[in-house]
């Protein structure tokens, strides 16, 4: 019997308008270009404007990627959206989309990772086409990260953005992706995360009490440590070695960590898509961002080996080898 593998036929992106630049946040943070620079790699991010919503940013991601692949949004029989940031607390930002492109009446359904969003929802529409469930699946990873910023508060505020990308997937008989590693440990959790919601309570602060907080040192140290074992844990499922990857396409949340796993690849920073610069950390959009900047500036082509990777709240890692 032939194997089934999914394959990557289309990608998409959108980022809001405003752009909130280092230089911008002086005016109003006690921060300066250069901290911001040094630590993160970070020169600026794009900030959702006043009712533009996570919904917003996945819808337009998905009519690029739907567009790129020649699909019709009819054609989907599942779609899969990485996010923590919904519009709402239900129906599902998938189903909101799904509604919105015209695509009723197939599966749809968000999963909530943190940062690793996307990664997961790319493993799980991977199950469904090898299952021989699904045709033509859409994974969104989609953020409106900064609705639960603190600008007060420097050591967060100046970390994220909001944007968000998407695929398209359908069955080969050629790979396709090789691989996906998926993995939570939630004894992490005190290290970042956001302490409210509907069923623990809001609280009387400004936002509801609604922030991210983080432990930004403990944080860096587990990444590192984590992602390294991943790769190798990564290449062993798929077959492969450090040779075989054309491409490093990490989650962009900080410079030095992207560094240390390319260091880890024995991979040259040359051979590693980064955007961390330009977009800040858009947590579950970070990846898929990443990858339709690296397809439609013409760097990734057809045929190439990519290793797409991230790390974030709860704590959870994923990746994902695959043939482009």
């Amino acid at each position: 019997m032939t194997a089934i593998y999914s394959r990557i036929i289309g990608t998409g992106s959108a980022l809001p308008e405003r752009v909130l630049t280092n230089a911008d946040l002086e005016k109003f943070v006690d921060t300066s270009d250069e901290w911001i620079r040094t630590r993160t790699g970070i020169r600026q991010r794009h900030v959702a404007a006043e009712g533009q919503t996570t919904g917003d940013l996945a819808l337009a991601a998905a009519e690029r990627a739907l567009a790129a692949a020649g699909v019709k949004a009819s054609e989907l029989d599942l779609i899969v959206l990485g996010t923590t940031t919904p519009d709402l607390v239900f129906p599902s930002t998938a189903c909101l989309v799904q509604h919105r492109l015209g695509a009723n009446g197939c599966a749809a359904f968000d999963v909530n990772a943190a940062c690793s969003g996307f990664v997961y929802a790319l493993g799980v529409a991977d199950k469904f086409i090898r299952s021989g469930q699904s045709k033509k699946v859409l994974v969104i990873g989609a953020e409106t990260l900064t609705r639960m910023v603190d600008w007060s508060e420097r050591e967060t505020c100046v970390l994220f953005g909001d944007g968000a990308g998407a695929v398209v997937l359908e069955p080969s008989g050629e790979p396709g992706i090789y691989a996906t590693c998926l993995h939570a440990d939630g004894g992490f959790k005190e290290l970042l995360y956001n302490p409210v919601g509907v069923s623990a309570g809001f609280r009387d602060e400004p936002n509801h009490g609604v922030r991210i907080r983080m432990a930004g040192r403990e944080v860096f140290k587990v990444a590192v440590k984590t992602l390294d074992a991943l790769v190798g844990e990564t290449l062993e499922a798929a077959g492969m070695h450090e040779a075989d990857i054309d491409w490093l396409i990490p989650h962009q949340a900080n410079l030095r960590i992207i560094e240390a796993t390319a260091k880890r690849l024995n991979m040259s920073m040359d051979r590693v898509i980064v955007t961390v610069d330009q977009h800040a950390n858009t947590s579950s959009g970070s990846v898929p961002l990443a990858l339709d900047y690296a397809v439609r500036s013409g760097k990734v082509q057809r045929g190439q080996n990519l290793l797409l990777e991230a790390f974030g709240g709860g704590f959870t890692w994923a990746s994902a080898l695959l043939r482009y």
